[in-house]
């Protein structure tokens, strides 16, 4: 009997434990460890931040979804990986101690590095968190007039909710009758559409911004945030009135000193998703030193391909699947800008850019599908 153990019950940790379940006979254990005994659809944030879905909407208990897939769960925080013996140290949840392993699959996303920017927890809201978007939301309805910051700090690797709440606010003050008093503007330290590597994105996102009358501050690495203040590392300040900013990632601190990461401690994986060099052990999701944005539909893939590999090792075969890095994405305008995107980022193949008011419907039919499916 081999037993498998998946770190992490985010997007990668679900569809490794859901396509392993249906791919290995019922003999053979899958454990999945995660710190939280809920699962969160996070792209859907923005839109609980705006009231326009409620917590329960979003999000599903783990241990019920995966009891209907034989797989055991554990709600425990991974703190450290030992390679040479096969276990994983458990610690603040219900197991304490050491648990063995023959597969791993690290799903353990990223870590909040929010200690880079001075300020941040302080003064700044983000939509990382249901309590955070919730609290996001209230701020947003007690502001009336000024300017609200919105934007991503050096690292953060994850573009599309900033777009996506810029956009929304200006729908949200429009409709308030407030617009013309709110100025709203977007900081980054990238140029518009940079993290797509797609210049039709970049175009497309130009005219979605001005048609809004939403300010880009490109070349704006925010370094640090006062009660009332923006500043950059290069000199840049920005007043705000209402603020919400992604904070810098990195990667997680249960593989920091095992020797298996980048530089920003990013887990190091080849195309099959294995470690190189540690036997038997995958990584999908956010943890993973891979180029261009951090989005749920990669880690969904590459846990695809660490289920697939697993289970052929199982089998006594070769590990063979292989993950193609690709951006397949919607950016909701909730209009005729909104934005599609399906561009890889191994390859040199032209975007497939599409605009228009479906895709803001696609984006909605394809989330309630997959909770639907999910939990």
């Amino acid at each position: 009997m081999a037993n498998i153990l998946i770190l992490g019950g985010g997007f990668g940790g679900v569809v490794a434990a859901e396509s392993l379940a249906r791919q290995i006979p019922k003999e053979h254990q899958i454990t999945m460890v995660s710190s939280s005994p809920k699962f969160i659809f996070y792209p859907e944030l923005v839109r609980l931040a705006f009231g326009e879905c409620e917590p329960d909407d979003i999000s599903f208990d783990l241990r019920e979804a995966m009891l209907d897939r034989r797989v055991r769960f554990i709600r425990a925080e991974a703190a450290r990986i030992k390679p040479e013996s096969r276990r994983v140290v458990l610690a603040h949840g219900e197991v304490d101690g050491e648990l063995p392993y023959d597969y791993l699959i690290i799903a353990l996303g990223r870590r909040l590095a929010t200690e880079r920017v001075a300020g941040f927890f302080e003064h700044s809201h983000d939509l990382l968190t249901v309590e955070s978007a919730l609290e996001f939301g209230e701020a947003m309805r007690g502001f009336h007039q000024g300017r609200a910051v919105v934007g991503q700090c050096p690292g953060a690797c994850l573009p599309v909710p900033v777009y996506e709440t810029a956009f929304a606010l200006s729908r949200f003050f429009e409709e308030r009758g407030d617009r013309e008093r709110v100025r709203i503007t977007i900081v980054s330290p990238d140029p518009p559409g940079f993290q797509f590597g797609d210049a039709n994105v970049a175009r497309a996102l130009r005219t979605a911004l001005d048609e809004h009358n939403i300010e880009y501050f490109p070349d704006f690495p925010v370094e640090r945030v006062t009660p009332r203040s923006v500043l950059s590392s290069n000199g840049h300040s920005i007043n705000y009135g209402l603020l919400m900013l992604v904070p810098p990632f990195t990667g997680p601190s249960a593989v920091i000193g095992l020797g298996i990461t980048d530089a920003e401690g990013y887990i190091i994986v080849d195309p099959a998703m294995r470690v190189p060099g540690v036997q038997n052990m995958y990584a999908v999701g956010d943890c993973v030193s891979f180029r261009g944005p951090k989005m749920g539909h990669m880690a969904v893939h590459q846990a695809e391909i660490a289920a697939a590999n697993v289970a052929l090792q199982i089998r006594g075969l070769e590990p063979v699947s292989l993950y193609n890095h690709e951006i397949m994405l919607i950016m909701d305008e909730g209009g005729p800008n909104s934005i599609y995107l399906h561009k890889g980022l191994w390859s040199d193949e032209p975007a497939i850019v599409r605009q228009g008011r479906f895709w803001t419907w696609a984006k909605r039919v394809h989330e309630k599908y997959w909770l639907a499916a999910h939990s």
